[in-house]
C-alpha cells in the first residue's frame, strides 16, 4: 500500500511539473472557456430562461455551464503529454518496472483533477466578477465538486485511452474537436433542457456532461444537493474508462 502511495504522489509532483514548465495545455483549455464567458455572457444577458427562480440572469446560469466545459476542455487533452512519454520512451519503461500501472495511471489522473478543478474555480471567480450570484451552500458545493471531480477524471481516463492508442498528437486534436463540440452543444451548459429542441433536449439528457452541469449548476443556484443516482452514473463512469485507460497502459507496456 505504501509503494502504491509512494508512485501515486510521484506521479502526481511529475504531472504539475511537466504542466508549469509546458503550460500550452493549460493555457488554452483554460483561456477558450473564459472568452466563451465573456462573449456568451454578455451577447445572450437578456435571454430570457424557463423553470429557474425570478431574477435568474443569463450570466448566472452560464457561469456553471462554462466551469463544467472548462473541466472538458482541458481533461480532453490530458493524454497528450503520455504521447510525447510513449516517444521518448519514459512511458514503456515506467510501465516495465514494479510500479503499480494502476498507480501510475491514478498519480496522473490525481494532478490533472486538482488541475482542472482549480481551473473551474477561476472561471467561476470571474463569472462572479462578471456579475453572476452563485450561492455556496458547504453540502451541495461539495456534492457538486464531486460531481465535477468523476467528470474530470473520466474524461482524463478517455483521453488517455486515446492518446496510448493514437500515438500521434495529430490524432488527438481531431479527438479533442470530435469530442468536445458535439458534447458541448448536445449539453445544458449553454441552453436549458426546456429551450432546446425535442431531439436536442432527449440527446442533453444522456450527454454526461449535462449531467455534471446540472448537479453543478443545481448546487450553485439552487442550494440543491446532486441526486446520488447523478453521482453514482459519474462514478460508474469514471470506473469504467479508467479501467478502459488501463488497459491501455498494459498494451503500450506489451509493445517496448
Amino acid at each position: 500500500m505504501s509503494h502504491a502511495l509512494e508512485t501515486i504522489a510521484a506521479m502526481a509532483r511529475r504531472t504539475w511539473t511537466v504542466t508549469w514548465r509546458r503550460p500550452v495545455v493549460l493555457t488554452f483549455s483554460l483561456g477558450q472557456p473564459l472568452v466563451w464567458m465573456l462573449f456568451f455572457g454578455f451577447l445572450f444577458h437578456r435571454f430570457p430562461l424557463a423553470g429557474l427562480p425570478a431574477g435568474t440572469s443569463y450570466i448566472d446560469f452560464l457561469a456553471p455551464g462554462v466551469s463544467a466545459m472548462t473541466v472538458l476542455f482541458g481533461a480532453s487533452q490530458a493524454g497528450i503529454g503520455w504521447i510525447r512519454d510513449l516517444q521518448t520512451g519514459f512511458l514503456p519503461r515506467l510501465l516495465n518496472t514494479p510500479a503499480s500501472p494502476g498507480a501510475i495511471l491514478a498519480g496522473k489522473l490525481l494532478a490533472d483533477v486538482v488541475r482542472l478543478l482549480l481551473q473551474a474555480a477561476a472561471v467561476l471567480v470571474l463569472a462572479v466578477l462578471l456579475g453572476a450570484d452563485v450561492h455556496l451552500a458547504p453540502a451541495p458545493f461539495a456534492a457538486g465538486v464531486l460531481c465535477l471531480a468523476l467528470f474530470a477524471a473520466a474524461f482524463s481516463c478517455l483521453s488517455c485511452a486515446v492518446a496510448l492508442r493514437a500515438r500521434a498528437q495529430e490524432s488527438m486534436a481531431t479527438f479533442v474537436h470530435l469530442v468536445n463540440m458535439p458534447l458541448l452543444f448536445t449539453s445544458t451548459a449553454l441552453v436549458p433542457h426546456r429551450d432546446m429542441p425535442g431531439w436536442l433536449a432527449a440527446a442533453a439528457r444522456v450527454n454526461p456532461l449535462s449531467l455534471t452541469v446540472d448537479a453543478w449548476r443545481g448546487a450553485l443556484l439552487l442550494g440543491q444537493t446532486p441526486s446520488p443516482l447523478a453521482v453514482a452514473l459519474l462514478a460508474l463512469l469514471a470506473a469504467a474508462l479508467f479501467l478502459l485507460a488501463l488497459g491501455g497502459m498494459r498494451a503500450a507496456a506489451s509493445l517496448y
